[in-house]
C-alpha cells in the first residue's frame, strides 16, 4: 500500500457538512471512499456527495482553512458496496444499479471528478451480528483494488 502512504487520510471527513467515510488528500488530489455497508438508498449518497462537490463544497464548516474543490485537480470518488446489494439470482439490487448510475452521470458532467463502484466481498452482519473471520483479510483487498485505481 505504499502508494497511498503520500495521502493524509481522514476517517469521516465533512464536506458540506456530510461525513465521508474516509478521504484522502495529496497536494491537489482528493480520494473519497463511501461504504455502503447495508443503506437503504445508496444513490442519496451518491447524490448529495456529487452535489456538494459540484458546488466546490469540501468546507467541514470548522476549518477557516478548508480546503475546496476549485482548486482540486482531480476528485477520485470511490463508492464501496458489500454483499448486501447481491441478488441470490446473480446480478446486484436496482438500489446499487442506481446508486452507480448517479456517480456515473454525474462524474461524465462534471471536470477533474471520477466515480468507480467496488465490491467488498463481505456479507455484513445484520444488527447485533458478528463480523466474519475473514473480515480484515476483505477489507485489505479492497484497500488494494482503490490503491491499483488511484
Amino acid at each position: 500500500m505504499e502508494r497511498c502512504d503520500d495521502y493524509d487520510w481522514e476517517i469521516e471527513r465533512r464536506i458540506a457538512g456530510t461525513p465521508v467515510d474516509i478521504a484522502g488528500c495529496r497536494s491537489a488530489e482528493w480520494v473519497l471512499v463511501e461504504l455502503e455497508w447495508r443503506r437503504a438508498d445508496p444513490a442519496d449518497n451518491t447524490a448529495k456527495l456529487f452535489r456538494h462537490l459540484a458546488e466546490g463544497a469540501f468546507d467541514d464548516g470548522n476549518a477557516p482553512d478548508a480546503s475546496d474543490t476549485s482548486d482540486a485537480d482531480r476528485v477520485a470518488v470511490f463508492q464501496v458496496f458489500t454483499g448486501y446489494y447481491d441478488l441470490t439470482s446473480g446480478g446486484v439490487s436496482a438500489k446499487r444499479e442506481n446508486a452507480e448510475f448517479v456517480g456515473r452521470v454525474a462524474s461524465d458532467a462534471l471536470d477533474r471528478f471520477t466515480y468507480a463502484p467496488i465490491e467488498f466481498e463481505l456479507d455484513p452482519p445484520k444488527r447485533g451480528g458478528e463480523r466474519s473471520d475473514d473480515w480484515q483479510a476483505v477489507t485489505d483487498a479492497t484497500a488494494r483494488t482503490i490503491a491499483t485505481r488511484l
